[in-house]
């Protein structure tokens, strides 16, 4: 039997908690073929060049059929602008972003920061009667869920319904047994139809939410269409919260890890800016991404990779890359070299970005600020099974007590 490659392990679960010494050695060969015609890039320069390639593809159609045959359709991403090119993903996600922000609601994600606030002091003083607790389960979760259903229109007695929805769909990642593509294919359908009937509601009796912006806004580029608005809506509520959910966590761990910068952000608020910055470099919520492709042939770094071909860009090996960032594997906040690939780069940058800083920023000041004494019960903590989302299923802490928000300023 042959040895794994050094890809293969990174999908192993048993390197989920530390995955970082396999990328060291992915990065030795910048582009390597995996056993399956896979193309895995990891080095920060090559990296950065594909998304920025006209060439470079996210539509899955684009594949070669023998490899196209292989992975099965994915109802979510497959079906969102996220998996198409320009010009058509150009043109969806103006549409889209116009209820999100810029240029029709410039101030949108800033004039949330009270709430965010708000929900963020709500969480925490409900841990105030106990000395522990699960950051995810407690905060990282629920806060993103409850700022994205408000955003988009779902109501809040729906919220809890959401997991059972949304975390088959997160396993199933680069994780295709039969059983997870299963469970995915009936989690996409009952959240496709849920969303469905919310849109008809909203046409019906439209608010000032996301969705009846979607349903009653007619824009430069018209509406999307029900075949555009479903997997849009789908893609914002799984991305809209899944994402932050890692980086609230994975920033809580690694603050942990490196008390001096709890302590830091602590007395300095105002530190959670280049913090959160630093984390997007350090420990991003997406590890990769995979099942990209080129529509013509690309040479970069003396290998050619082939027209059609499955192509994986390893955004979190390239974040450490030597070749790019002075110690990468020295988390640091105050570093001056820090261009990163956290929220990806150039047409398929992600244009939640302003909100999952946002949110991250006042979740972690938070965290540091009014959980007194706060330590971590067990490192590494255990994690979730997708290892392009990476982050942990639970991190459970403990503290001596809950500081007052009043006492904070």
């Amino acid at each position: 039997m042959s040895q794994p490659s050094i890809f293969d392990q990174v999908l192993d679960f048993a390197n989920r908690a530390d995955p970082y010494p396999l990328y060291r050695q992915l990065r030795e060969q910048p582009v390597r073929r995996e056993a399956d015609g896979t193309f895995v890039v990891s080095t920060y320069r090559e990296v950065a060049s594909l998304l920025h390639d006209p060439r470079f593809s996210n539509d899955r159609t684009k594949l070669r059929p023998e490899y196209a045959g292989k992975i099965p359709p994915d109802e979510v991403s497959g079906a969102s602008f996220i998996r198409t090119d320009p010009p058509e993903h150009d043109r969806l996600r103006r549409i889209v972003t116009r209820q999100f922000g810029p240029p029709n609601r410039p101030t949108r994600i800033a004039d949330l920061e009270p709430d965010l606030e708000r929900i963020v002091t709500r969480l925490i003083d409900g841990l105030a009667d106990q000395h522990e607790a699960d950051i995810v389960g407690d905060l990282a979760y629920p806060f993103p869920v409850a700022v994205i259903c408000d955003l988009l229109g779902v109501p809040a007695e729906d919220e809890p319904r959401f997991r059972e929805w949304v975390d088959p769909i997160v396993d199933s990642i680069s994780q295709l047994t039969p059983d997870r593509v299963a469970r995915r294919k009936d989690a996409a359908r009952d959240l496709g139809a849920y969303l469905s009937g919310l849109a008809e509601q909203r046409r019906q009796n439209p608010g000032p939410d996301m969705l009846s912006g979607f349903v009653t806004d007619d824009g430069p580029e018209g509406r999307l269409d029900e075949q555009e608005l479903i997997p849009a809506l789908m893609l914002l509520l799984v991305a809209g919260h899944e994402t932050t959910v890692n980086l609230i966590a994975n920033g809580t761990l690694t603050l942990l890890r490196h008390p001096q910068w709890l302590e830091r952000l602590r007395q300095d608020p105002e530190s959670s800016i280049r913090v959160v910055e630093e984390l997007l470099r350090y420990e991003p919520s997406v590890q990769f991404l995979p099942d990209r492709t080129c529509v013509a042939d690309i040479e970069i770094a003396g290998t050619t990779i082939p027209k059609g071909a499955p192509l994986t860009l390893m955004l979190a090996a390239a974040n450490r890359d030597p070749a790019h960032v002075r110690d990468p594997d020295m988390f640091d906040p105050d570093r001056d070299d820090n261009e990163h690939l956290g929220f990806g780069s150039a047409t398929h940058y992600c244009f939640g970005a302003p909100l999952a800083r946002l949110e991250a920023q006042i979740a972690l000041t938070q965290i540091a600020q009014r959980l007194a004494d706060l330590r971590l019960v067990e490192d590494p903590p255990p994690y979730r099974p997708s290892p392009v989302l990476r982050g942990p299923i639970h991190l459970p802490v403990t503290y001596d007590k809950v500081t007052p928000v009043e006492a904070m300023s």
